[in-house]
């Protein structure tokens, strides 16, 4: 049997299961979902201090969200 039906398998089955058996399913994977879902590690969020403390010092030219977002919609109209 392949991954994708095994997946599609596991799907219909936890739409459908007890709330007992989802629980215990969930339990058994939690700290992986978890992992998975955490992607505030200690590294990044040191990172993302040293970056917002050195644009808060003028030594680097930020750019507005809208100006991020109005450049990347060009380079993927362009693309096309």
């Amino acid at each position: 049997m392949t991954t994708v039906a095994i997946r599609n398998l596991l799907f219909e089955y936890i739409r459908f299961a007890e709330e007992k058996k989802v629980k215990a399913l969930y339990t058994i994977i939690e700290d992986e979902i978890n992992e998975m879902h955490n992607h505030w590690t200690k590294a990044f969020v040191l990172e993302m201090k040293k970056r917002s403390e050195y644009l808060d010092s003028g030594k680097a030219k930020g750019k507005e969200w809208s100006e991020v977002q109005k450049k990347a919609k060009n380079i993927l109209l362009k693309g096309k």
